[in-house]
């Protein structure tokens, strides 16, 4: 039995424009158990965001934009349904909480409305047993007063409160998958408290797997069991949440990690210098090459793989990590050739 509730496999989001072919998401593979929480990460402009919409089939409608690659959604491909079947999908099993709570809401109807909308349309039930699922869900994130908030519109919520009205809204239909892009952006760091304790006890609760988009890695090492590190539109390691910060291999992991202060030290941060490729006009060999302190020339000639470090899930693009291998296969020969001598 395949215990992956999600597996994305070459997944790829062209963007079509005048000055050239926009590689926003090229080549993202990864895997997502049920009950799990996985955090993509990753600089401004990386291509979480719009890996998480391409799964949601959000983007790939227009002709300039192309989406390839397959999304198995328990074993089903997603990028072969139809809009119709899409919609079936979307917010009853597979469900996205947006980065800004304000344009998520509509401002001309109440909160218990949109929230009602959704077991109105996937599950058919009345208009009154909707009603009463939204003051349920708003009782579930923490709302108090649930029923007279229901009936209160958008502006008439604290920033955390619509966040908290947009994740019971994508609740209302108890989905198999949650997709969480950047959902503490704008919140001051006790609401956010809130919101990561919140996405906890769901996950604890319901048994749902979370796709956490942020650039937070505070967030990820409280909330996370995996972690995917995004970079130029490729993912370039990933692995378990202590494979990440206590073993990184990637010099633009450990650049992500020196960059965030430490409770309890006192030390000079430091920053990645430089700036993230153009993403129509992308370099030869490896995206971070320019950013990376310990480039070599195979660097700037050929693209590396990812390929694993001490385990099977923990996985790394970097020829530093190859050339660390090759050394060690060298070591072994080396040794074995002086057993069989001696």
């Amino acid at each position: 039995m395949n215990d992956y509730i999600m597996e994305v496999k070459d997944l790829k989001t062209h963007f079509h424009t005048k000055k050239g072919v926009v590689k926003a998401v090229d080549g993202v593979s990864f895997k997502v158990k049920k009950g799990e929480i996985l955090a993509i990460v990753g600089e401004s402009g990386c291509g979480k965001s719009v890996t998480s919409q391409s799964i949601m089939r959000l983007v790939g409608r227009k002709k300039s934009e192309e989406v390839t690659g397959e999304v198995l959604y328990n074993g089903e491909n997603l990028m072969l349904k139809t809009e119709e079947e899409m919609r079936k999908v979307r917010g009853k099993d597979l469900s996205m909480i947006f980065q800004d709570p304000m344009t998520s809401l509509n401002p001309a109807y109440t909160v218990g409305t949109q929230i009602a909308e959704m077991p109105l349309i996937h599950e058919r039930t009345g208009k009154k047993t909707a009603w009463k699922r939204a003051v349920e869900m708003l009782t579930k994130v923490g709302i108090p007063s649930p029923a007279k908030r229901a009936s209160q519109y958008p502006h008439q919520f604290s920033g955390g409160m619509r966040q908290r009205g947009v994740i019971a809204m994508s609740l209302a239909c108890d989905p198999d998958l949650i997709i969480a892009d950047e959902p503490t952006t704008a919140l001051d760091v006790t609401i956010q408290a809130q919101v990561l304790d919140l996405l906890r006890a769901l996950r604890d609760d319901t048994g749902a797997a979370i796709i956490l988009v942020t650039h937070d890695l505070g967030v990820v090492a409280e909330l996370c069991d995996k972690v995917a590190v995004m970079y130029a539109g490729k993912i370039v390691e990933q692995g378990k949440i202590e494979d990440i910060f206590d073993r990184p291999s990637h010099p633009y992991t450990k650049g992500l990690l020196n960059s965030v202060p430490r409770p309890g030290k006192r030390e000079r941060l430091q920053p990645i210098e430089g700036q993230p490729p153009n993403l129509h006009d992308l370099p030869n060999g490896c995206r971070f090459a320019e950013r990376c302190p310990f480039v070599m020339d195979i660097c700037r000639e050929k693209e590396p793989e990812l390929l694993a470090v001490d385990s099977d899930e923990h996985t790394s693009a970097c020829w530093l990590e190859e050339e660390g291998r090759e050394n060690d296969n060298r070591r072994d020969s080396k040794s074995r050739g002086a057993e069989e001598v001696l």
